[in-house]
C-alpha cells in the first residue's frame, strides 16, 4: 500500500469520527437540556399549583369563619353573629357553595297567598313582591361577602406569614403537588422575605453541596394575586438533580461505549498499519541485502570455475590451490549467509526449540574467545576475559547459546573503526549468571537503541553496504535469551561503545 493511500485513508477515517464524535456529544447534550427543561417546568408548575393552593385555601378559611359565624333570625328579620368556627387549610369550595346556598334559602321564604276575588292583578304583585325580596336578600349577602373579603385583604396584610401558612402542611401539599406532575425526587425548601431573609428554613440549607445556585435554587412567591409589603417565597433545590438527569439518559451511554471502542479499533489499526509498512520496508530492504551478499560469493565461485575450464590458464599447483581455496571460502560464507536466512523459521515457532544440557558457562566462552580471537587480532584487537562467575552452571542448548555470543562478539568486530578492545565477563547476582560483553566501537544511537532487536532493523538500510548483514542477529539473540528464561539488556554511547549484559538462571535456580 502506497504511502499517500494510507494518510489519505488516516485522514478520512478521522474526519469522520470527528464528525461522529461531534454529532454524538451534540445529540447528548441536547437531550441533556430538554430533560432538565422538562424537569424545571414540571418543578415551576407544582411551586406555582401550591402557591394558588395555599392562598385559596386561605380565602376559604376566613370565608368559613366568616359563614360559620352568621344565622338567621326570620322573627327579629336580622342576621346574628354566633361564635366563629375557623375552617382547616383543606375546606373546598363545595362547602362553600353548600354554605352560601344555606344561608339564602333562610333569608328567602317568602308565603304565597292567592284569592279569586282580586284576579289576575294579585298573581303579579306577588311576583313583584318575591322578585323585590330576592335582590334584597341577594345584596344582603353580596354585602357580608364583600366585607369579610374586605376584612381579610386588610388583616392579612398585617399578618407574618408564620400566621397564615402552617409549615408541615405547606410540606405535604408541596410534596402532593410534585409527585403529581412527575417530580419524585427528595427536595429541601425555605421560605424567605423580599430581602432574601430566610422566614422559615428547611432541616437542610438549600445551597449546601450546590456549585451553581441559580439553576438547583427554583423560587415562587407565595399569595401571587396580592400585593403586600410582607411577601414570601418558597425556595426549593433538589440535592440528587443530577443523578436524575444522568439516569434519563442511560440509554445514550451504551452508543457512547461503542464510539470509544470503535475509536481504540481505529488507533490499534493505524498503529497495525504503519507498523506492517514498516515492516514491509525492512524486509524489501532484507531482499536487497540478501541479493547483495549473495551476489558477491556466487560471483567469485564461478569465476573460479571459469578459471578451471579455460585452457588459457596454467594449472599449476599454486594456481589450484588458490582458486580451490576461493571457491572454499566463498561457499563457507554462502553457508553462513544461509544459516542466518534459516534462522528466521526461529521466531515463527512458540514452543520451545532448545536441546538443554548442563554446560559450564565460563569453558564455554573459553573455547569461543580461543576461535574468535584470531579474527580479533588480525585487526591489532584484543580480547580480555574475566571469568569471575563461581556459579556457572546452567541449563542451555549449546549451539543456540554459543550463536548468541558469538553474534555478540562477531558484531562488536564489525562496528568497530579502531582496533577492538573486547572485555568479557561473569559474575552472580542471587541465582542467576551474568555475562557482559563490551567494546569499544562506534556505539549505537538512543533512536536506534528502541529497536534494534526488531526482526530486518539495520541502523544501515536500504543500498548502503558498508556492514554485511540482514537485521536478524540481535533480534535472534534476544530470541534465544528469552527462551532460556533470561534478559538482555544492552547500553551504549556513541563513539565510546556498547554494553551487552545477559542473565540466564543457573542450575541451582532450575532446580527451584
Amino acid at each position: 500500500m502506497k504511502r499517500t493511500t494510507i494518510f489519505i485513508l488516516i485522514f478520512s477515517m478521522i474526519v469522520t469520527f470527528v464528525g461522529l464524535i461531534f454529532l454524538q456529544a451534540r445529540y447528548v447534550k441536547i437531550n441533556a437540556e430538554m430533560i432538565e427543561n422538562q424537569f424545571n417546568e414540571s418543578v415551576q408548575r407544582s411551586l406555582f399549583q401550591t402557591a394558588i393552593l395555599v392562598e385559596e385555601n386561605e380565602a376559604l378559611e376566613y370565608l368559613g369563619q366568616t359563614l360559620e359565624g352568621i344565622d338567621y333570625h326570620p322573627s327579629k328579620n336580622k342576621l346574628a353573629t354566633l361564635n366563629p368556627e375557623i375552617l382547616p387549610m383543606n375546606t373546598n369550595i363545595d362547602s362553600v357553595t353548600d354554605k352560601l346556598k344555606l344561608t339564602s334559602d333562610k333569608l328567602a321564604q317568602p308565603s304565597l297567598r292567592l284569592s279569586t276575588g282580586h284576579g289576575k292583578a294579585t298573581i303579579e304583585e306577588t311576583s313583584r313582591y318575591l322578585q323585590e325580596r330576592f335582590r334584597q336578600n341577594f345584596s344582603r349577602s353580596k354585602t357580608i361577602l364583600d366585607q369579610a373579603v374586605f376584612r381579610w385583604l386588610r388583616e392579612s396584610d398585617n399578618k407574618e406569614i408564620s400566621e397564615r401558612v402552617d409549615f408541615e402542611e405547606l410540606n405535604s401539599v408541596l410534596e402532593k403537588m410534585l409527585i403529581n406532575n412527575g417530580v419524585e425526587l427528595p427536595f429541601y425548601y425555605n421560605l424567605v422575605d423580599k430581602q432574601g431573609k430566610i422566614i422559615y428554613k428547611c432541616h437542610k440549607d438549600l445551597h449546601q453541596g450546590n456549585e451553581n445556585k441559580n439553576s438547583n435554587v427554583y423560587t415562587q412567591k407565595l399569595f401571587p394575586s396580592e400585593d403586600s409589603s410582607r411577601s414570601a417565597y418558597l425556595q426549593v433545590t433538589f440535592p440528587t438533580k443530577q443523578n436524575y438527569i444522568m439516569s434519563s439518559m442511560n440509554l445514550l451511554f451504551p452508543s457512547l461505549l461503542l464510539v470509544l471502542v470503535i475509536l481504540v479499533i481505529f488507533i490499534v489499526a493505524i498503529i497495525i498499519i504503519f507498523r506492517q509498512k514498516q515492516l514491509n520496508n525492512m524486509k524489501n530492504d532484507f531482499v536487497n541485502n540478501m541479493t547483495h551478499e549473495f551476489k558477491t560469493p556466487i560471483s567469485s565461485i564461478s569465476l573460479a570455475s571459469q578459471m578451471l575450464q579455460d585452457p588459457s590458464v596454467g594449472k599449476t599447483p599454486q594456481t589450484l590451490v588458490h582458486i580451490s581455496k576461493v571457491i572454499h571460502d566463498e561457499t563457507k560464507r554462502l553457508s553462513y549467509m544461509v544459516e542466518k536466512v534459516l534462522q528466521m523459521a526461529i521466531f515463527e515457532k512458540e514452543k520451545s526449540i532448545l536441546k538443554l544440557n548442563e554446560m559450564q558457562i565460563n569453558q564455554l566462552i573459553k573455547e569461543i574467545v580461543n576461535n574468535f580471537s584470531l579474527k580479533v587480532t588480525s585487526k591489532g584487537g584484543q580480547i580480555t576475559t574475566k571469568l569471575n562467575a563461581p556459579h556457572d552452571i546452567a541449563l542451555i542448548d549449546e549451539v543456540h547459546f554459543t550463536n548468541v555470543i558469538f553474534n555478540l562478539m562477531d558484531n562488536a568486530l564489525k562496528y568497530c573503526d579502531k582496533p577492538l578492545l573486547l572485555t568479557i565477563e561473569t559474575w552472580n547476582d542471587k541465582d542467576n549468571l551474568l555475562i557482559s560483553i563490551e567494546d569499544n566501537g562506534i556505539g549505537i544511537h538512543k533512536d536506534d537503541l528502541k529497536r534494534i532487536f526488531e526482526k530486518f532493523y539495520r541502523v544501515s538500510t536500504g543500498n548502503l553496504h558498508d556492514v554485511k548483514g540482514f537485521g536478524l542477529g540481535l533480534a535472534y539473540v534476544k530470541k534465544i535469551v528469552s527462551e532460556h528464561h533470561g534478559f538482555l539488556k544492552v547500553e551504549s554511547e556513541p563513539n565510546i561503545g556498547t554494553k551487552f549484559t545477559i542473565a540466564i538462571p543457573t542450575l541451582k535456580n532450575y532446580e527451584l
